[in-house]
């Protein structure tokens, strides 16, 4: 312990380092938590939908919506998120399930959408490729 103490006085500036980059670390991990919303496997996602008024965004280009897409879902694209979260203000205080390819653009999404005020915002665990991975339904009307 002698040791310790004598190595913390005479490397004061390398310990305070240490100290600030550990805080950083665990304030980054923090917010990511925090902005990342519950991620739902494709049969929890199923559940959200059948016992909550649920809204389901897509933000996937316009072409891959087209090519097959989770029936009652809306196309907003990533780029057009941040313009139309008005449209949705209904759904503040309501399940919002968001997906996209494999679920990792979906994080900025749920960021933008926590800032504009939305509570319950779920990610689609590996987005659409788990649904389809999982034998789901695909709509493409």
């Amino acid at each position: 312990m002698d040791q310790l103490t004598e190595f913390v006085t005479n490397n004061l500036i390398l310990f305070a380092a240490l100290i600030g980059v550990l805080v950083m670390l665990i304030k980054a991990e923090l917010d990511h938590q925090a902005s990342k919303g519950s991620v739902l496997s494709p049969s929890m996602a199923i559940r959200l939908m059948n016992n909550d008024e649920a809204l389901i965004l897509d933000i996937r280009t316009a072409a891959e919506y087209k090519k097959g897409h989770i029936k009652g879902a809306k196309n907003v694209p990533l780029n057009e998120l941040g313009s139309s979260t008005e449209n949705y203000s209904k759904f503040k205080d309501k399940s919002v399930l968001i997906y996209c390819y494999t679920g990792n653009t979906a994080i900025r999404a749920i960021k933008m959408l926590k800032k504009a005020g939305f509570e319950k915002v779920n990610n689609l665990e590996g987005g659409i490729a788990a649904w389809k991975e999982a034998n789901l339904p695909l709509s493409q009307k």
